[in-house]
């Protein structure tokens, strides 16, 4: 082993590695005040950002999820790496070489298996680009010309040809020093008889690179007949290629999409490529799969979206039934933007590349510019199936929309739509469209009826009378349940909870009536001195309670209470007492302690870090030592 890097090293990296610029790569950052900067937390899903980089310290902290660290913490939580490999991942970016001890440095050795991997890529996609030039890749220069891209565009892509042999790619990575095993588990080929054979031959290669512009997989398209594989061949998944997060292109167009707020979604490599030429730098697409919801999470961090809605999500796909299947799919996911959504459909069918190939750069930005929003393309979709001529098919159009427009959340954009629904239509008569859908989609909602069993009465039917909606009490809130549960059993099981449940401090109950019955066992000795519990215990509590009248609140009947708080069940078997005490006191301290958290996060919010540093500092270190006492109590409540 070459030992571990050296502390000057690590320290160097930390030092040449800016947080603002590393997390920078992964989300879009905004001037926050005070010297902060605030974006989308990449940890977690959120709706606003909470999630912020201090870069003059060096240091970052989600107030959302309790998130926080260094930049090295931020690389090996975000690419699940271990401390190593992040530092070699920092290294590697910021050119340093690293030293490392008992042993001195040795190139190759002590590295991690992501970033071996990566150099694997990296090597590849060079090797590929080369052979783009040798006489055997003419079918794919040619491909390439027919599609309108010059070899400067081939060049900038990073588009390359792998040669229509067995193991012309195995032999020159091998040759520079990597193992057949690396080969296999990256991809880059897989298992043969004497060893390993190039996944990709005799096809165009298109580099799949990750945010930060790290090569982690390729897209090959077939060129020769003689290949009896599919038209597109892609990167199995690996250690460092997870085809349900990748967007190809995005490398290229991240800080145009943070810039424009917004992002087109288009379904192949070469309609990225004639995007991006055509004046539309926005562009991605999926990498043999379909747009779900990683993809999502990795433009909304981009984007920033919030509730504004000023940042535009745009799909372009072929104007053929499959292509509006596949918008009609995207309006699944439609509600997990904040974004606005919007659909491009060239009426022609023609997609982007073959749109500029045949009309030129200026109908891909006309198509992007044309684009439709995306509520309204499927109700338009859904009606385009039906007779519009008749009553009959009017009728079953708008019981067919009636689910899509129901489903838009916000009742604004509902009601705009239920008017537009209406006109293209032609009923002209918009409670009726209204009253239609809430009642096809209530249908829909409703519960199963088993056979046998009578059908609720249709809104409007005549002498049918809406049963009466049966009382439902809300239930209580769990801390204030929490609360209760602890009190029961410091009034029935004093010995399950004992010293501890005495140590609790004066804020951790927060009902008055709670807080009156706490003080009432403290001042009647405890739980410690109330023994396994039973009648006598019970007893002294309702001497003590006759004695001390509550304080400050003089609607509490003390009495009343203790005695409600003794013959109420508890929520727990008889068996599993003892630990679901622990369980209870463990919870009603986690929640004391969120308490104090969101208090000191509320006071670190209003101050300057810059004026008030030593202040701001200090509440920091408080916020993650309540943070980890949090953790172990969570941990000792759930018994892990």
């Amino acid at each position: 082993m070459a030992g571990r890097i050296s502390d000057e090293d690590i320290a160097l990296v930390r030092e040449r590695s800016p947080i603002a610029d590393v997390v920078g790569e992964h989300i879009q950052l905004r001037n926050a005040g005070g010297g902060n900067l605030k974006g989308l937390c990449p940890f977690h899903d959120e709706k606003s950002p909470s999630f912020n980089v201090t870069p003059a310290r060096g240091y970052y902290y989600c107030f959302g999820c309790a998130e926080g660290g260094d930049v090295i913490t931020f690389v090996r939580k975000i690419e699940n790496l271990t401390f190593t490999e992040a530092v070699e991942r920092l290294a590697q970016r910021a050119g340093i070489q690293l030293r490392y001890e008992q042993g001195g440095y040795v190139p190759g050795r002590e590295q991690g298996e992501r970033l071996r991997l990566i150099e694997a890529h990296k090597a590849a996609a060079e090797f590929y680009a080369a052979q783009l030039a040798t006489p055997d890749a003419a079918p794919g220069r040619r491909f390439l010309s027919e599609r309108g891209f010059e070899r400067a565009d081939a060049e900038h892509f990073g588009v390359g040809y792998a040669p229509a042999e067995w193991e012309a790619l195995s032999r020159h990575l091998m040759a520079r020093g990597f193992t057949s095993q690396e080969l296999i588990k990256g991809g880059l080929a897989r298992e043969g008889r004497r060893g390993p054979v190039d996944r990709f031959r005799g096809r165009l290669v298109w580099p799949i690179r990750d945010i930060t512009g790290d090569v982690i997989g390729f897209g090959a398209r077939k060129l020769l007949d003689s290949d009896d594989g599919p038209k597109y061949l892609n990167t199995p998944e690996s250690p460092i290629y997870h085809k349900s997060s990748v967007l190809y292109g995005v490398d290229l167009a991240k800080r145009e999409i943070a810039r424009r707020s917004q992002a087109v979604i288009v379904e192949g490599y070469t309609d990225v490529m004639a995007c991006h030429l055509a004046g539309v730098p926005t562009a991605v697409a999926t990498c043999g799969t379909s747009f779900g919801e990683d993809h999502i999470k990795v433009l909304r961090r981009l984007l920033l979206d919030q509730a504004e809605f000023r940042g535009e999500v745009i799909f372009t796909f072929d104007g053929d039934s499959a292509g509006q299947k596949a918008a009609l799919r995207a309006f699944q996911d439609e509600q997990k933007f904040v974004t606005q959504t919007f659909v491009a459909i060239q009426p022609d069918g023609l997609d982007p590349c073959d749109l500029r190939v045949k009309h030129g750069d200026a109908a891909v930005r006309d198509l992007i510019a044309g684009r439709e929003p995306l509520f309204a393309f499927a109700i338009r979709s859904v009606l385009s199936r039906y007779d519009l001529n008749t009553n009959e098919g009017r009728l079953a159009a708008l019981d067919a929309a009636a689910p899509v427009v129901a489903s838009i959340k916000d009742p604004g954009l509902r009601k705009a739509y239920l008017v537009d629904l209406d006109r293209w239509l032609g009923f002209m008569d918009e409670g009726f469209v209204i009253q239609r859908i809430q009642q096809v989609a209530g249908l829909q909602r409703g519960p199963q009826r088993g056979p046998g069993q009578q059908a609720a009465a249709r809104p409007g039917r005549p002498g049918a009378a809406a049963p009466p909606a049966p009382a439902r009490q809300e239930p209580p809130d769990p801390a204030i349940r929490l609360e209760a549960e602890a009190l029961k059993l410091a009034v029935q099981r004093p010995a399950l909870l004992g010293p501890e449940f005495d140590a609790l401090g004066p804020g951790t109950f927060t009902r008055p009536e709670h807080v009156a019955l706490h003080e009432l066992i403290m001042a009647a000795g405890g739980t410690a001195s109330g023994g396994p519990g039973g009648r006598e215990w019970v007893d002294r509590l309702l001497v003590q309670a006759a004695e001390t009248p509550a304080q400050g609140e003089p609607g509490i009947d003390l009495p009343s209470l203790v005695t409600r708080f003794a013959v109420e069940a508890l929520r727990a078997d008889v068996s599993g007492e003892e630990r679901y005490g622990t369980a209870v006191l463990a919870k009603l301290q986690e929640t004391a302690v969120g308490r104090a958290v969101i208090q000191v996060k509320s006071r670190l919010q209003r101050l300057n870090p810059v004026d008030e540093q030593q202040e701001y500092n200090r509440l920091f270190g408080e916020l993650v030592a309540l943070e980890q006492q949090r953790r172990v109590l969570r941990e000792r409540a759930t018994g892990a």
